[in-house]
């Protein structure tokens, strides 16, 4: 019986301390020190509640500023060569060498295959041979005109065997520059045994191994020989973007970026070469070509990127920071903090906004201060609390004021003079409505 008596005590005790820490009663042995007034005691019903409401909302902010602002055009572009060639024979033999590496960069001239050209030299001693016999003949003819010229002239000769000398001569000349003709044929059919590279580049996997039969009708070649320094992209922009890019042009060259996927990151930096002279009237877009130097092979043949074009530039542009744009039923808006640290909406004009700035035309002025995030739990007239970016909220939470009861001081943290001890509740303050015991 004791003990269904004393836990029911206790019970009670419970209850009644919990209803008076809500501030529904005030029991007799609390002391006026332990007392809290009803203006700084939290109500069960909504109090807490009401009491996170009204702290200061935690955002980050930035300055509005005037800079140069580029004015670019993004768009995809696949990498191509300037040149690419299929190497392949011009005349039918077999492959005795080969002069070159899988992927090896060669230059204009170097060879990089040679066939068994025994048929070919002997083809061109026959043409010398045949040259320097006809030219024997030829001086031979030309010595007998001399000698039957000499004779008519003097009437010791018939003028018609002269003349029919004459002629020899002049045909054995032709023959002799027919066969000069056919030296020349027969040295570059000889010249055509030995391959080389008809521009610079890199060379790819080569298509035949030596000791195969190489001919000139083979669809692969030996190798194929691509231009990678410089190189050139392709890529196609809207109709509705070539007055501009045009107009750019004709102030000078315009710079483009080849840009990695993130399109953050950039590859190469070039210069557009040429635009196309009419529009693909299925896509409505027109080609354009740039050109990049490509030194440190940054840019492949064939590869997919992301290309911006710089065509103007916006002389100090107001801009904000992207993130601070928000959107509405009255259009974009942004959030500035008064001097008094609160929200004030304002209505803006944007021209241009990218994933990284804004230009603003009107609304706001140069140097007002606009929230960039933390937009969840703010409203026009909300008091703010800006941070830095590299301050977490957390660290912030501690130095604003607290209310009454709220949190602890940190550990070893030296106490205000005539501050409470820690736990104590405070006294009543002068005209507050204390708890009577």
């Amino acid at each position: 019986m004791k003990k269904k008596l004393l836990g029911l005590f206790i019970i009670l005790l419970l209850g009644a301390l919990g209803a008076e820490r809500a501030g529904f009663i005030a029991l007799p042995f609390i002391t006026p020190e332990t007392t809290q007034t009803a203006q700084e005691r939290p109500r069960f019903f909504g109090g807490r509640r009401a009491q996170r409401g009204a702290d200061p909302v935690p955002v980050l902010t930035a300055a509005l500023a005037r800079q140069d602002v580029p004015v670019t055009i993004d768009a995809v572009g696949t990498v191509q060569a300037l040149n690419t060639v299929v190497v392949r024979a011009q005349v039918e033999g077999r492959l005795m060498e080969l002069g070159f590496r899988d992927g090896q960069d060669v230059k204009k001239g170097d060879v990089l295959a040679r066939l068994d050209a025994r048929t070919y030299q002997a083809l061109y001693d026959q043409a010398l041979a045949k040259q320097a016999q006809d030219e024997a003949l030829l001086e031979n003819a030309r010595i007998d005109l001399e000698r039957y010229a000499r004779l008519a002239a003097g009437n010791f000769g018939s003028r018609q065997q002269a003349d029919t000398q004459k002629a020899t001569v002049a045909q054995l000349e032709a023959l002799v520059r027919l066969d000069q003709a056919a030296i020349d044929n027969a040295r570059a059919i000889l010249d055509y045994t030995t391959i080389r590279a008809p521009i610079d580049g890199r060379t790819g996997l080569r298509a035949v191994d030596v000791g195969n039969i190489i001919r000139a009708s083979d669809p692969n070649g030996i190798v194929t020989l691509t231009q990678v320094r410089p190189v050139a992209a392709v890529f196609s922009l809207p109709q509705q973007h070539l007055r501009a890019i045009v107009a750019g042009q004709g102030r000078g060259r315009l710079k483009v970026e080849a840009m990695e996927a993130d399109n953050a990151s950039v590859i190469q930096t070039g210069e557009v070469e040429v635009i196309d002279n009419q529009v693909d009237v299925t896509t409505g877009t027109v080609r354009v070509r740039a050109v990049f130097a490509n030194e440190d092979l940054g840019l492949w043949p064939g590869q997919f990127i992301n290309v911006r074009v710089y065509v103007d530039v916006l002389r100090q542009a107001l801009v904000a920071p992207s993130s601070a744009i928000q959107r509405g039923p009255k259009g974009a808006f942004v959030y500035v903090v008064t001097p008094e640290t609160k929200a004030a909406m304002k209505l803006v004009s944007i021209s241009r906004q990218d994933e990284n700035l804004a230009v603003i035309q009107s609304g706001v002025e140069p140097g007002d201060v606009v929230v960039t995030t933390g937009f969840g739990q703010l409203t026009d007239g909300s008091v703010l609390r800006p941070q830095t970016p590299a301050q977490p909220e957390g660290a912030a939470s501690e130095a604003r004021p607290r209310g009454p009861g709220q949190g602890r001081r940190g550990e070893g943290q030296a106490r205000p003079e005539g501050a409470r001890p820690e736990g104590a509740r405070p006294q009543p303050q002068g005209g507050g409505a204390a708890v009577a015991r």
